[in-house]
């Protein structure tokens, strides 16, 4: 392997989508996958044995979400560039995501040779950043535009959310999240408040308007 290949770990917890992914990167002779995660733990472990360049990381995944593992991943290897790979859209997560520390966020229709170009500015040291998404980004730092409702919360708060708007019951959440049905309760009336809401069909109103479900 050429020194100058680009080392890529892929984390996602559908094999489907990493042999996408793999498919893609290897139409770039600089770019080659030489490790795969199917979640957080197993992704943790193969950066302690192995040296990448690049993570490319899902959001949703089972135990440690790909946020949870991007702060870990920027603890515990800095130099490791981490770019998000989501099948959710900007709006939702791009922002907090790069606030973490990511180097990019994308989302999965993304076309191979956007997906190839932030992958090799990302082991440049880079950030890949869409039009759409630099605008939000400096419309924030200007102070314009106000800070979206959703964009209040944590991102376990964010998680319980999407799952409330999208119709899961309180106690499924707790079984999809591993929390307690009591936690979950106390994560819905924390959202309800930040979002200034009343009912679960107001959560799903904000939800189906602003594009999260």
């Amino acid at each position: 392997m050429s020194s100058k290949q680009i080392r890529v770990l892929l984390v996602d917890d559908h094999a489907i989508a990493r042999n996408g992914v793999r498919l893609m990167l290897g139409t770039a002779d600089d770019i080659v996958v030489t490790g795969e995660a199917g979640n957080a733990q197993e992704a943790l472990q193969l950066v302690q044995q192995q040296e990448f360049d690049v993570a490319l990381c899902d959001i949703t995944m089972p135990g440690k979400n790909g946020l949870d593992l991007l702060k870990q991943l920027r603890a515990d290897r800095p130099r490791l560039a981490v770019l998000m790979l989501s099948t959710y859209s900007e709006e939702i997560y791009a922002v907090r995501a790069l606030k973490l520390g990511a180097s990019g966020y994308l989302t999965k229709d993304a076309p191979t040779t956007v997906l190839v170009t932030a992958v090799r500015k990302a082991a440049a040291g880079g950030k890949h950043v869409s039009p759409a998404l630099l605008e939000k980004l400096a419309t924030l730092i200007g102070g314009g535009g106000g800070m979206a409702n959703h964009e209040s919360l944590s991102n376990r708060e964010l998680e319980v959310f999407k799952l409330i708007a999208a119709g899961e019951s309180l106690v499924r959440i707790g079984e999809m999240l591993h929390l307690s049905p009591n936690t979950v309760t106390t994560y819905r009336t924390r959202i309800l408040d930040k979002m200034g809401c009343t009912s679960n069909a107001e959560l799903t109103r904000y939800a189906l308007e602003n594009g999260i479900i």
